[in-house]
């Protein structure tokens, strides 16, 4: 699947930590993916996070392509343990993300642990474009 994911402007930026199982999970799904990135749909709150080798996105499902969020610079090699937090680099592209961070960090474990539920994620996968409904 391919998605282009643009970006506006950054707006601000903040030193976070995403606990351990989280980090964990996410690592390990992301390496059984067969591709260069893992979809990670966060049904609850219309998201999609794209996580690749060097940074999770969420895209909001209303302004689909933009990035309203992303999660960079992950230093696990600082910690002393596999149950250490990870820190991290919050950049926002948006003014109103304070609520919306803080539900992503509480979304986004939910989604993984159910997107590993399912099992092994193999196999290609392709967008298909529907016309858009007429407007009257």
């Amino acid at each position: 699947m391919e998605i282009t994911c643009y970006r506006d402007p950054e707006i601000s930026r903040e030193s976070r930590f995403l606990p351990a199982a989280t980090y964990n999970l996410a690592q390990t799904l992301f390496s059984r993916s067969n591709s260069d990135c893992l979809f990670v749909p966060i049904r609850s709150m219309q998201y999609l996070a794209i996580l690749d080798a060097e940074e999770f996105v969420f895209l909001d499902g209303v302004r689909k392509c933009w990035i309203d969020i992303a999660w960079q610079n992950f230093r696990p090699q600082l910690r002393t343990s596999l149950e250490d937090p990870v820190s991290f680099q919050a950049v926002y592209y948006r003014d109103d993300t304070a609520q919306l961070m803080a539900r992503l960090q509480a979304e986004l474990p939910r989604a993984l642990n159910e997107l590993a539920a399912k099992g092994r994620q193999d196999g290609s996968a392709r967008v298909i474009k529907f016309p858009a409904p007429e407007r009257r």
